[in-house]
């Protein structure tokens, strides 16, 4: 692993010369005045508020923060945050690292993280939307690309022109470690000096069904993809056998304490991208077992005799993969907003299968609490029904184990809700 000498931040700003390096010096110390207030007043934790100070005051300020640091960008439709936390860890086991845990992944909160510490490494989960600009502001060394699929349809109309915009920044990258299973990414990712392949899986292909460099039919046999066009599935350079990630030379188990297929493809990908930063495959694979909750997710929360533990779904992707973590039997409450980043258009609800909560207890919440329910009645669960709060419809489910399924707004509405993020 390439590693970079410890420098304190005015050192670092100073090399975009002195005057700019002093503004920006003067916009991070600004910055921590905002955010002491905003966590003093209760207004938050101040990460965000604090980057939209720097920003507003040292337009730039991303490019002279990341100077001199390893950067590794992480991005992708669903798993950045775990994906980051678990990559982290990992690169600990080196040296210090400086990353934006709270997942705040556009230019306020990137620029939060990078003020916050003056370590050499940095792992960034960043937007899928925003990946361009933050490689242009960044200059990473390396890109992990997890996965694309729609999300925010008021936003990302077309997966497709996100993987052009991808395929348009990739080429100014030395290294992307990258989903094999995924066209959405490989065609971007092969556009990078140095790919590192991971077969990681991909359940959720609706979106990979058009080629993305002809448009035409994307056919799959097995686990194997490809076009009549030559793109195809990568030969991977790692893979994953049961709970083992696999290379040529290399065997060694994820025992991971978060559940799901899902987490299980972001621990590898974390640990092969540990591995190409020099870090041993056995020792990544221990650091990334420690990440038990990330930002919230999986936390257990004790209400009124429920033990409520939270789960996080944005998009018909993500639904798929935390509907197959329910624990078997266990009642559940779905709680649903489209408010801010949730995107305004919830139809894709009808693109998630709600089958597999048949004769299973389900109560609904939210402030659209109402398009679930129809969702619902349209999968034929007429048991079902909506409560005013996440505490009403917890007290309407059976005492003992509670699953809480949320998209984002009301995810973090319910981290509140139940007694402050974990």
């Amino acid at each position: 692993m390439t590693v970079v000498a410890r420098q304190s931040k005015q050192t670092r700003l100073t090399k975009h010369g002195h005057k700019r390096g002093v503004r920006v010096a003067a916009a991070c110390r600004a910055a921590d005045a905002v955010s002491a207030l905003s966590r003093r007043t209760g207004r938050g934790e101040g990460g965000v508020i604090g980057g939209r100070v720097i920003l507003a005051l040292a337009p730039g300020a991303i490019e002279a923060l990341s100077t001199d640091r390893d950067v590794t960008l992480v991005s992708g439709t669903n798993g950045k945050t775990t994906t980051s936390a678990m990559l982290a860890a990992a690169l600990r086991t080196q040296g210090a690292v400086t990353t934006n845990a709270n997942g705040a992944n556009t230019p306020a909160g990137l620029t939060a993280a990078l003020a916050a510490s003056d370590a050499s490494l940095a792992v960034l989960e960043t937007d899928e939307g925003w990946l361009p600009r933050t490689v242009s502001e960044t200059h990473p060394r390396t890109a992990v690309l997890l996965n694309l699929s729609r999300d925010q349809l008021h936003r990302h109309h077309e997966v497709k022109k996100l993987v052009r915009a991808w395929r348009d920044a990739t080429d100014a990258l030395d290294v992307i470690v990258a989903n094999a299973d995924d066209p959405d990414v490989v065609w971007p990712a092969m556009a990078a000096k140095k790919q590192v392949w991971v077969a990681c899986g991909q359940r959720w292909i609706q979106d990979a069904i058009v080629c993305p460099r002809c448009g035409g039919p994307c056919t799959r046999t097995g686990t194997a993809w490809g076009c009549e066009c030559g793109l195809r599935r990568p030969t991977p350079d790692w893979w994953l056998e049961g709970d083992y990630l696999v290379s040529r030379t290399t065997r060694v188990r994820l025992s991971i304490p978060l559940p799901g297929l899902a987490n299980l493809a972001n621990a590898a990908m974390a640990v092969a991208t540990a591995v190409h930063h020099g870090v041993d495959p056995k020792v990544a694979a221990e650091a990334v077992a420690t990440i038990d909750t990330v930002a919230g997710r999986y936390a257990v929360f004790e209400h009124e005799g429920r033990e409520a533990r939270l789960l996080l779904a944005k998009n018909p992707a993500g639904w798929l993969e935390a509907l197959s973590m329910l624990r078997p039997d266990t009642p559940l409450a779905l709680v649903f907003n489209s408010d801010g980043v949730d995107g305004r258009d919830p139809s894709w609800l009808y693109d998630v299968s709600f089958d597999s909560l048949q004769d299973r207890p389900v109560a609904v919440a939210g402030r659209r609490a109402t398009d679930m329910l129809v969702r619902l009645r349209m999968a034929e669960l007429d048991e079902a029904e909506s409560y005013p709060t996440l505490r009403d419809a917890l007290r309407a489910l059976p005492a003992g184990p509670v699953d809480v399924l949320a998209n984002y707004t009301a995810f973090q509405d319910a981290r509140k809700e139940l007694g402050g993020a974990h």
